[in-house]
């Protein structure tokens, strides 16, 4: 019965009742927008990921923060940054992360019976161990707990950053080499009788722009950094190919849920990465900023070779994959996602009637409503809640205007009242940044950063 709910064809279900699916997850850094086959790239080439998105559904329309820790905490809750806190990224040695009270997905995930690994990039807290990712839900980690650090040394800042179970590991080699080597480790050493989710959030592409010369031959027409970071899509996209051939080596690629996704638009738009045709991008809620390329792919129960325009958000996936794998929903916390397995299988309109879009600070915000987009400057954030008088509104449609080039606040006022007020509705019990929190907690001031 529950596999019938799923939206899924009739004649799969005995097939689809041997086991619930494992659940693998390509989060890639900083990428690009239209940097991947898929989506057109031209001047980069993505073999191994192009084939999945072939085999499934690409999402146009999926959403995600600007910035990186953000992205990781809607995907882990379910729920908006506006509840969580996690507006901005959390630096290292920062006293703040996801908070405790939050149930994760690989959490709910393991209580459903999965075995649950992390292998690259956590984000979301080390002050404490309770923060770290063994603590959250993960009955593996490997990798490191930071962004931007040396893709060789392992070293941010001059501080080492790379663990096994939260410990810190010292290891030698290229960081997107080892996370896929302990991806495939982990595939090829799962019980038969057991579900894995595999959250693989790699480093790459984000900066330090560093990759091992041969990647780089490949690309001799391209210059500087944004040849560096081709190179480095190239070695992303050899592990996911590797990691993909481990599943087909262990007979696990008709029951398995691959997704892929950025966790924000690329950098430098037209320098290093490329976001065509949108607006801008990474540290911006333009779309630029906040559409990621993405997909879906499960054999025989996503459509293959099909394309879904309808809006989603990052924070859709913790209710729908705790739905596909036979989790409970019920929890203390309020979700902000919905279930999108409909309208990934059988052509359903999104479920949501408006996605906010938030920015790294509670005064930047975004509002999507069918094909409408509202953007506005609130002012300043008090204890509250944001200060309207000072907002200043920006109204696109994204229909026929997907590169936000015609603001039409002035023209359509009516529209722009509408969507102010379902947007004060999403911050009405929105919660200050955590790094605020906890700055006030222990006396003393933190910046709020953007990279």
């Amino acid at each position: 019965a529950m596999w019938a709910t799923l939206g899924l064809a009739a004649e799969s279900t005995p097939q689809a009742n041997q086991a619930r699916p494992n659940i693998v997850y390509f989060l890639v850094d900083d990428l690009g927008y239209a940097d991947v086959g898929f989506m057109g790239s031209r001047d980069i080439r993505t073999p191994s990921i192009d084939r999945l998105a072939n085999e499934g559904v690409v999402l146009t329309s999926f959403y995600v923060q600007p910035v990186c820790s953000p992205t990781r905490s809607a995907l882990m809750t379910g729920r908006y940054v506006t509840q969580t806190g996690v507006y901005s990224v959390v630096r290292p040695g920062a006293p703040w992360g996801l908070p405790l009270a939050e149930r994760t997905l690989p959490q709910a995930l393991r209580e459903a019976g999965y075995t649950t690994a992390i292998c690259g990039k956590w984000h979301l807290g080390e002050f404490q161990p309770e923060y770290m990712p063994t603590r959250r839900g993960f009955d593996h980690q490997y990798g490191h707990m930071f962004g931007a650090l040396d893709y060789f040394t392992h070293l941010r800042d001059g501080k080492h950053d790379w663990y096994r179970d939260d410990k810190p590991l010292e290891e030698k080699g290229y960081t997107t080499h080892l996370i896929a080597r302990e991806a495939c480790r982990l595939i090829r050493a799962q019980p038969a009788d057991k579900p894995l989710f595999l959250y693989v959030p790699f480093n790459g592409v984000h900066s330090p722009y560093q990759v091992p010369e041969e990647y780089r031959k490949a690309y001799p027409l391209l210059r500087g950094n944004r040849q560096a970071m081709a190179a480095m899509l190239a070695a992303v996209d050899e592990a996911i190919g590797q990691i993909a051939a481990a599943l087909e080596e262990r007979g696990l690629r008709e029951n398995t849920l691959i997704i892929f996704s950025s966790d924000n638009g690329g950098p430098a738009p037209g320098r290093v990465s490329r976001n065509t045709p949108l607006r801008a991008g990474k540290g911006t809620i333009y779309e630029g900023g906040v559409r990621a390329c993405a997909f879906a792919t499960w054999p025989g129960r996503i459509p293959a070779g099909t394309t879904i325009s309808e809006p989603m958000h990052a924070v859709d996936w913790y209710p729908t994959l705790l739905k596909v794998a036979g989790a409970p929903l019920e929890q203390k916390l309020p979700l902000d996602g919905l279930d999108v397995w409909p309208m990934l299988t059988q052509g359903a309109k999104s479920p949501h009637d408006a996605i906010l879009l938030a920015g790294t600070s509670p005064s930047k915000m975004a509002l999507r409503m069918g094909d409408w987009k509202l953007r506005v400057d609130a002012g300043e954030w008090d204890a509250a809640g944001v200060k309207w008088s000072a907002a200043r509104a920006e109204l696109y449609n994204l229909a026929e205007d997907i590169g936000e080039s015609k603001d039409l606040a002035e023209s359509q006022p009516q529209k722009v009242k509408e969507m102010r007020d379902r947007l004060a509705i999403f911050l009405r019990d929105a919660v200050p940044p955590g790094q605020e929190a906890a700055s006030r907690a222990t006396g003393r001031r933190t910046e709020a950063h953007q990279q």
